[in-house]
């Protein structure tokens, strides 16, 4: 492993009526615990973006790293932010992972591994268009931090508007594999369903 990882829990979560999604409980653990679990194993390091006060994560035990642009930009933000980290801790990779996504692959990081492209995408089975991207999950060359540290300052939002610029792989997981939390029933069915 020679990857580093960054978990995205920069946004407002305005369908879950605001505060830090990723502290909701799912059994006997919030849902930051269960990705920080699921993604330590598979990298050597691992930062937090967010954006406020960053000591309201003081007890994860994790660097916390908040988004260089103003404004709430959104995911790209926040995998920029972890870019930044990436090359000062000595890193050439990174791996992006939700903070609202509890059961995502174990395996992830080395599947996103084996390709070479400077971008690297999860995506899931998609029966009217082949391949569903799950943008907020991908492996990045920390050498891109430069572009797209413009492209932002340029107005690009949009991931894959800027990924597929890239030249991005995507790689197709098991539907269902990226389940995310944004709704009081999301989190219900989870709580059904997830294990």
């Amino acid at each position: 492993m020679t990857d580093c990882a960054v978990i995205l829990a920069g946004g407002q979560a305005n369908r879950m009526g605001g505060g830090d999604k990723g502290r909701l409980m799912l059994g006997d653990q919030s849902l930051i615990q269960r990705v920080i679990e699921r993604i330590t194993p598979q990298v050597d390091a691992v930062v937090l973006n967010a954006n406020g006060d960053i000591h309201r994560f003081d007890d994860l035990g994790l660097p916390v790293v908040a988004d260089s642009i103003e404004g709430f930009p959104g995911p790209l933000a926040g995998v920029l932010a972890g870019m930044d980290w990436a090359a000062e801790q000595g890193h050439d990779w990174l791996i992006s992972v939700a903070a609202d996504t509890p059961s995502f692959p174990r395996d992830l990081a080395e599947r996103l591994a084996g390709y070479d492209t400077p971008v690297v995408l999860a995506a899931t089975p998609d029966a009217e268009r082949g391949r569903l991207p799950q943008p907020t999950f991908g492996r990045w060359q920390v050498s891109l931090r430069h572009n797209l540290r413009a492209a932002l300052n340029d107005g690009v939002r949009k991931i894959r508007q800027w990924t597929q610029a890239q030249g991005e792989t995507l790689v197709v997981f098991n539907e269902g594999d990226f389940f995310n939390i944004n709704t009081p029933e999301d989190l219900a069915w989870a709580e059904q369903n997830l294990k």
